[in-house]
């Protein structure tokens, strides 16, 4: 047999007969030891010679964490403890797989939800049981060979380098025609993570003249989503489930339309609709759970954070959210004794500050919501302590549940702290700004709120322009350590960030490589990614920084690639930071 073979460097090779799968490391999953054994002698008898065999999920886990695998063979139905579903998902959250490493899903289960349940973390193959050892190998040569393809586009996309791997992506679709639209549906997902929505269009559209695929048309209903227009996004989303009622990112992707058109009944009837779909995913479950507590269907709000704490039990997207939504549940149903039980189930296994104080904030909005005030008032109390022996305030939308609770238990001075904490880090973002005057609002402190929330944003605003006006009059080192400060005092502020990783790129660039700097911009712009995802901005200055990397200097056709048929900015493009 003779294939095109990929060299480890991604480029094309020689032609060469087959594949060499004798030196390659294969795991194999599955509670059956028989089975085990039959899918052992298929691989000995193309070549295998180092197998491991794991009967357990859990045990998986331990031999992935170990070795980098190049094949797993791995069983859906698993008996106790992690399925195949929760094993494949763990291993792509922790990176465990290396690029090239392939997948194969093997189970004898032919249900719609397991089939779907797994596809969504992407398994290079599913494969129904029997398997016949000619089946096996053909399905080994035909992913091997397309994963090859993908190697280095996967390595940079675990970077996060989007924009290096959207080039990559147009390289190789130059060498490799039979995967170009693989290469550009991979192209346009990379360029919607980077933020580059307008060229993600283009890509998207090129495609659909070709040929109707529904994840086009689901990108493009992202992108029209993402410009504001939440009513072009719902048709396209609509008429792709049309299509294909089984295509759950557009059920997921319609809730997320009607929720941002205020339609929130109409979202969460769609999300129940995914979730009897396939309703292994947790947080599909947790987004079903919290969009019924929104709208007061407290029989369905319940029904899946019941599901969602029983499916989330081995799997690493396991979520406090369940625990807490659940305690709302019971709260409002008037059995305050469960909901203080699952509050401390929540406590015992997700330990950490944050927990304990969300859970006291749901402790307080369990009584209140019941109609003990006087309890309500004493976790109110208890909130205020805490924030007193703890500078540090937790994310914008606890902060934000826990005024609208202080407010409403009649504590003044702690909420109005935490709103102009919440206003400080997020100046910038009109929506956010807005909703936080309706607290004020509710409070009966609407001029007040006016006043707070100026000043606030003044505050901000001068913190960073600081920074700003160090870096344009060329004290750089200043600069970057007045930005250092404004990110101690302004942890969650996105303009303060990003400008803080440029200007640690920008010192790079001035006196050369620097480890620390290197590392500490790199931990910002972590930081700016968890926060809110799809930044352009990010997408470009991890692009900066990875060619800062010791032999990793970007060439010049990268510096001068086109993506998406507008030509994009050099690397190392000297770029300024943005004030007021």
């Amino acid at each position: 047999m003779t294939t095109t073979y990929i060299t480890a460097s991604g480029a094309p090779g020689a032609e060469i007969t087959g594949v060499d799968w004798s030196e390659k490391k294969y795991l194999i999953v599955d509670d059956f030891v028989g089975i085990r054994q039959l899918l052992r002698e298929s691989l000995r008898n193309i070549g295998a010679r180092h197998i491991d065999q794991a009967s357990s999920g859990g045990e998986a886990m331990t031999l992935l964490a170990r070795t980098h695998y190049d094949v797993v063979l791995c069983d859906f139905n698993l008996g106790e403890g992690k399925n195949g579903q929760q094993v494949l998902e763990e291993a792509r959250v922790r990176h465990l797989m290396i690029p090239s490493s392939v997948w194969l899903m093997v189970s004898a289960e032919k249900s719609v939800e397991s089939v779907m349940g797994a596809a969504e973390h992407q398994p290079d193959a599913y494969v129904i049981k029997p398997i016949t050892e000619g089946v096996l190998l053909t399905r080994l040569n035909r992913v091997w060979h397309k994963k090859q393809i993908f190697r280095e586009i996967d390595a940079a996309y675990i970077e996060k380098d989007y924009l290096r791997a959207a080039k990559l992506c147009d390289a190789q679709i130059a060498q490799y025609k039979v995967h170009e639209i693989d290469l550009m549906r991979m192209k346009a997902t990379l360029l919607l993570k980077a933020g580059e929505t307008e060229k993600a269009r283009i890509v998207y559209e090129r495609l659909l003249e070709e040929r109707e695929y529904n994840w086009a048309r689901t990108g493009l209903g992202k992108i029209r989503m993402a410009n504001g227009d939440h009513e072009a996004a719902r048709q396209m989303f609509q008429g792709v489930i049309a299509e294909n009622r089984f295509y759950i990112d557009a059920y997921d992707q319609l809730a997320r339309s009607l929720e941002l058109m205020g339609r929130h009944e109409d979202a969460c009837d769609v999300l129940e609709k995914a979730a009897k779909l396939s309703p292994n995913s947790v947080p599909r479950q947790r987004n079903l759970g919290n969009a019924a507590l929104r709208i007061g269907n407290v029989q369905l709000a319940e029904h899946a954070f019941r599901k969602c704490i029983a499916i989330g039990e081995y799997s690493i997207r396991k979520t406090v959210d369940a625990y807490l939504g659940m305690a709302r549940v019971c709260g409002q149903k008037g059995d305050t004794k469960e909901a203080l039980r699952l509050l401390a189930a929540a406590q015992r296994d997700f330990p950490g500050e944050s927990v304990v104080l969300r859970a006291k904030i749901t402790e307080g909005l369990v009584y209140h919501e019941s109609g003990d005030y006087r309890r309500a008032r004493k976790s109110g109390d208890e909130l205020e302590a805490m924030l007193g022996k703890d500078r540090k305030r937790p994310q914008t939308a606890t902060c934000i549940e826990m005024a609208t609770l202080l407010f409403a238990v009649g504590v003044k001075d702690a909420p109005v702290e935490l709103l102009c904490h919440v206003v400080r880090n997020n100046h910038d973002n009109p929506v956010l700004v807005d909703e936080v005057q309706k607290i004020f609002d509710k409070a009966r402190m609407s001029e007040e709120g006016v006043d707070f929330i100026a000043a606030a944003r003044k505050e901000a605003s001068e913190m960073m322009n600081q920074g700003v006006l160090l870096w344009k009059t060329g004290r750089l080192g200043e600069a970057v350590a007045w930005m250092r400060e404004a990110r101690e005092r302004l942890p969650d502020n996105m303009r303060i960030l990003f400008n803080s990783a440029q200007m640690l790129i920008s010192h790079m660039q001035q006196d050369g490589y620097d480890e620390a700097l290197m590392m500490e911009a790199n931990e910002v712009l972590m930081h700016v990614d968890a926060l809110a995802p799809g930044q352009q901005r990010f997408a470009q200055l991890v692009e900066q920084l990875q060619a800062l990397v010791p032999g990793r200097t970007a060439t010049p056709e990268e510096l001068d690639a086109e993506i998406g048929g507008d030509a994009a900015a050099p690397a190392q493009q000297e770029a300024q930071p943005a004030g007021e």
